[in-house]
């Protein structure tokens, strides 16, 4: 059963340091809403059975979703 990705295991972040630094910087704020989007996307095609996506679409939605997760490292990074 595929799960969702562990957002903040993956930037070794508590969800409350996450939620701090959403607040406080809109533009990581949008890139998490779209980084959910992209996994819920990712999830949802895993998932399907009848109308299951290519196997390159699937590898390109989570390519996706990596991209997004790579922008969200970045502005992390960004800030102090």
């Amino acid at each position: 059963m595929p799960v969702t990705h562990d957002l903040y295991q993956d930037l070794k972040l508590t969800k409350e340091e996450v939620q701090q630094k959403r607040s406080e910087d809109p533009f990581l704020d949008a890139l998490i809403n779209k980084y959910s989007e992209a996994d819920a996307d990712v999830v949802k095609a895993e998932t399907a059975t009848s109308d299951a996506p290519s196997d390159d679409t699937l590898k390109k939605l989570k390519e996706k979703r990596l991209q997004v997760k790579d922008k969200i490292v970045a502005q992390l990074q960004a800030r102090p």
